[in-house]
């Protein structure tokens, strides 16, 4: 599995749409904190500005621009700088225009030209996996003209969602739905290709050299690796890869593994009945004392009291 993709499957990954709005001026809605997900709003039709909580300057949501909220926080949604301060909580604009949770949320005055369409969702991750890839993320990401910058693949797949979402024909939901959550991979790709390339830790992920090591840890993260292995698999002399290595992802190529190790084990614990030295072993260690040290060391517990902690019910 390719670099993104493991990390993103191994988190959980999941996408939830809430509703399609058709919101005519004037309006001004203010949406709440959510914690542990990441929120977006996709520009079918028409335009809206958006300041998330603690920004200086909002963001201009034009016609096929798409905006991810990358940590849940709150944030205004509305039509014109006039009318930002007049913003009604979701909730009451729920109620106000009678949305009983299937169809489009109508909300605003009738009869106007000035509308606006968006597509409303979060995705949200297992709420005990980290990597250092989402924590970097920053406040938000706004990618303009969405549709072409990914490509006409997710143009198309960006008009099936907007056709779907809202509507009330058989199995719409599930489709929207799941058509949603490609939504995140393409926007993460998108954005350390671009903008993320230059950021602390998602620099690595867009450097060739550090990124063929990245691979070859997750294609294989129990094996022995060595500094001059992963620096032969980079192309680089070992001085050279370990350094560029810490200055891309703030950590050193053993840490990343380790932190990648204890998450695999930290989902197996909970989510497997597997044997603790099968555990120990899938996370790169021979003995279950090993791992058990690391693994304390790391969560500040010990594996057999995260998995009574934290065991999926069978």
């Amino acid at each position: 599995m390719d670099l993104l993709s493991d990390i993103l499957s191994r988190m959980k990954l999941s996408g939830t749409l809430y509703f399609r709005t058709s919101f005519t001026s004037p309006w001004s809605v203010k949406v709440p904190p959510f914690e542990d997900v990441a929120r977006f709003h996709f520009a079918h039709k028409g335009r809206c500005f958006v300041r998330p909580e603690g920004e200086r300057e909002p963001v201009l949501l034009d016609q096929g621009d798409l905006i991810v909220i990358t940590r849940g926080a709150s944030h205004t949604l509305y039509c014109d700088p006039k009318t930002e301060d007049l913003a009604l909580q979701l909730d009451q604009v729920v109620q106000m225009s009678g949305f009983t949770g299937s169809g489009t949320l109508v909300y605003g005055d009738l009869g106007t030209d000035h509308e606006t369409q968006l597509i409303c969702g979060h995705f949200a991750f297992d709420r005990h996996a980290k990597h250092p890839l989402i924590d970097a993320l920053p406040s938000h990401i706004h990618i303009r003209n969405y549709g072409e910058t990914a490509g006409t693949w997710m143009e198309n797949t960006l008009r099936v969602i907007g056709a779907e979402a809202g509507t009330a024909q058989m199995g719409s939901d599930m489709i929207a739905l799941k058509l949603s959550e490609i939504i995140f991979a393409q926007v993460l790709r998108t954005y350390l290709m671009s903008e993320g390339a230059e950021r602390p830790v998602l620099a690595g992920f867009s450097d060739p050299a550090i990124a063929r090591a990245l691979q070859a840890i997750h294609d294989d993260p129990s094996a022995p690796w060595t500094l001059e292995a992963l620096s032969d698999i980079a192309r680089l002399s070992r001085t050279s890869f370990a350094t560029k290595f810490v200055r891309c992802l703030s950590t050193t190529p053993l840490g990343y593994i380790t932190q990648w190790r204890m998450q695999i084990a930290r989902q197996m614990l909970a989510e497997s009945k597997a044997p603790m030295i099968e555990i120990a072993e899938q996370a790169g260690y021979q003995s279950e004392a090993a791992f058990g040290r690391v693994f304390k060391k790391h969560f500040d517990v010990a594996p057999a009291t995260y998995r009574r902690q934290f065991a999926a019910p069978v």
